[in-house]
Parts: structure tokens; sequence; C-alpha cells
């Protein structure tokens, strides 16, 4: 069954690279995607799949259930794009301008939209039912992801699964990782407000520039000092803004940046930790800091019975390897933070390699093969594990 199952995936590889280049050509942002909203449930209707449109937003679910009872398996994929200009020279290129996917949204869309219909013909064979869960607004946050997960997407599921096409890795294998394999987001903006003045009388002045120099450098004790060299943070400030004329002193600095932690114990510190560096340079430097803190995704930790598993099952279909935790983040955390599963990447490197997020993205589409395969062997050979 397993190897004519294998067989049909291949049949529709055609029409999963024509569903991927169509949402490529017609991206849409976070919180904006209704086109493909629509596109997705048109697709599912046109099946007769069941389909539950507006789910927290313009996420959808889908629902097949076999004629046997059986455990109740989520599957999911984002299809949200970038605010980024298409450049490369393809036919499939964006027509939106400053719009594109690069990241491979398009392409989780294409592939579980296929298994959704393999599952629907083989309806009257299965054992179970299998929630597809297509998801909007991965790329910002707070995420799509917290806000299904609270209208009841993984309502009665028993497991979930979830993978990411990735340009950093060939075609032809996953990377799979018991624990955590992706960070805790965390964000934050600071305005500070000294006492600007002349550049000839700096003893008049509050100096927001000095000031936050001197914050820059101590926030970055945190990680040196603060976290155990056995764990894992980033800290970094990825903006200090403070424009004036050659003469002047600023008055206002303004800066932001992100925080990236495994751990939860390391998050509460790195925050506890930030605020009061704040604070205290607050204090020592006589001058006002806004702070906006902002908690972000939850670290990805993947269940190692449901990792293990898909390695398993994978090892059967492609190349296997069990790759390093990455300071990426994904949203996918929330789902395995209200049951067992795991999320994995599937290589779909290019000929021509641009990383995620660049504007010449893009991904060998025999990738999406293999995940297909992976997922689709995963989420039915799960319901005979005990």
């Amino acid at each position: 069954m397993n190897q004519q199952l294998l067989e049909k995936i291949d049949a529709h590889f055609e029409e999963m690279v024509a569903i991927r280049r169509h949402l490529h050509m017609h991206p849409e942002l976070s919180f904006q995607e209704q086109e493909t909203a629509n596109y997705i449930m048109q697709y599912y209707q046109k099946l007769g799949v069941p389909v539950e449109p507006n789910v927290s937003g313009y996420g959808l679910i889908a629902r097949i259930k076999g004629n046997k009872p059986g455990k109740r398996i989520a599957l999911r994929a984002d299809f949200d794009a970038l605010p980024i200009q298409d450049e490369k020279d393809v036919p499939y290129k964006s027509t939106v301008a400053g719009v594109m996917h690069a990241c491979g949204h398009d392409g989780h869309t294409a592939t579980l939209l296929i298994i959704g219909k393999l599952l629907w013909e083989m309806r009257d064979d299965l054992v179970g039912e299998y929630v597809l869960i297509h998801q909007h607004a991965e790329e910002a946050d707070p995420g799509g992801a917290i806000g299904m997960v609270q209208a009841g997407a993984l309502n009665g599921v028993d497991a979930i699964f979830g993978t990411h096409l990735s340009s950093n890795h060939p075609t032809g294998m996953i990377g799979y990782r018991v624990g955590p394999l992706m960070a805790a987001v965390d964000s934050f903006e600071l305005k500070i407000q000294g006492k600007g003045g002349h550049g000839a009388h700096p003893h008049q002045t509050k100096d927001a520039i000095v000031i936050g120099s001197q914050l820059v450098m101590n926030l970055q004790q945190l990680v040196a000092r603060r976290v155990a060299p056995t764990e894992s943070a980033v800290l970094t400030v990825g903006s200090f803004v403070a424009s004036n004329a050659d003469n002047i002193i600023a008055d206002t600095a303004y800066l932001n940046g992100t925080i990236r932690t495994f751990d939860k114990e390391v998050r509460e510190t790195m925050e506890r930790e930030f605020k009061r560096v704040v604070h205290g340079t607050e204090i020592a430097q006589d001058c006002t800091i806004e702070l906006d803190y902002r908690r972000g995704y939850p670290a990805i930790v993947n269940h190692e019975k449901e990792t293990c598993f898909v390695r398993d099952i994978a090892q059967d279909i492609c190349d296997v390897v069990e790759i390093p935790a990455t300071m990426g983040g994904e949203d996918f955390a929330y789902y395995l933070e209200e049951k067992p599963g795991t999320f994995f990447f599937t290589g779909a490197a290019p000929t021509e390699y641009a990383p995620h997020h660049h504007p010449k993205f893009d991904i060998d589409e025999k990738g999406m093969l293999v995940a297909a395969k992976v997922m689709l062997n995963a989420a039915l050979e799960y319901q005979y594990v005990k």
C-alpha cells in the first residue's frame, strides 16, 4: 500500500508544481491572505472535502474521516508571503510589487493540498481522522498559529506533524532533531530620552548616543555573564537611530532588536536581566528610557517519540540527517506546546542558491515530493503507534 501511495504522490507532481507556482505568482502578506484562503477553500470544495474557513482570521481547516475508528492526526502548512520584491527571472515570478513567497510557504500549501486530495480519495479505506491545518500569518507576530489553537484546531488531536521546505538543505533529505529545534523569539524597542544641546558644550547635556552606546555594550554582557555556557541565547541590537547635525548632541535615540533562546528559564533570565540593565542605565545616566519588550513565538521543542517515529518512517523514503538547532523562529511551536508532534526540515535547495527571505529565493520543487511522502506516510502509520 505504501509503495502505491508513493507512486500516487509522484503522479501528482505536476499538479503540485502548478499549485505552488500559482501561489508564488499571487502572494499575500500576513493577515491579508484573503485570495489565498479562497483558493485553498475552493480547491477542497471542488473535491467535496469539508473545510472550515475563517478560523481566527484567514486560517482554514479541512477534515477527512476514514471509515474505521482511529486517531485524529493533524498536518499543518502555512501560506503567507513576505514584503520583499521578487528579483528572480522565472515565468512564475511574483506579480505583486514588493511581495513574494521568499520562504517556501507556497510549497507547503501545495504539498498539503495534494496530501488532502489523496486522503480524500482513500477515505473509504482510511483509519482515523485527518485534520489539515492551513495557517495564515506565520511571518508576522503574533502569528496565526496561536489563534487557530485557541479556536480549537487541535481539539481531540492525538499528534501533529509539520515541515519546512529548506533551500539550505539538499533535495532528497529531511533534517530532524529531538528536543529544541528552533528558538523562542522576543523583541524590544527602546526610546532613550536625554537632553540635547550644542556639541561644543557637552557638560550641559545628557547625550542619548553615549547613553545608548553604553546600553548596547552592557546588554551584550547578558549572554556572556548571565547565561550558563552550556545554554544558548542571542541578543542582537538591529537598529540604533539618533540623527542630528554634526554639531548637535542627541536629545533622543531609538534602539530595537531581538532576543533568541531555547530554554524557558533562560528566556525568563534574559527578560529579567534586560529590564534590570535598562533600569540601571536610567538611574546611572539620569535619563528616561521607554521600553517595549514583546514576547513572540516560543521555542519549537520536538517530542521524542514522534520525532523518532518520523525519522524511522522517512528512512525508507529519503536521506535522514540529524541537524543542529537553529536560532530562527516558527510559530508551529504553539501546536507543540499543546499536542505531541514534531517539526522537521525538508531539503529543497535549488540550482541557484539564495537564503530564505532573500529577493532571489526559490526552491527545488522536487523537495515537495519528499515532504508529501514523509508527511502522508507519517500520518497514516501513526495510527498504529502505541
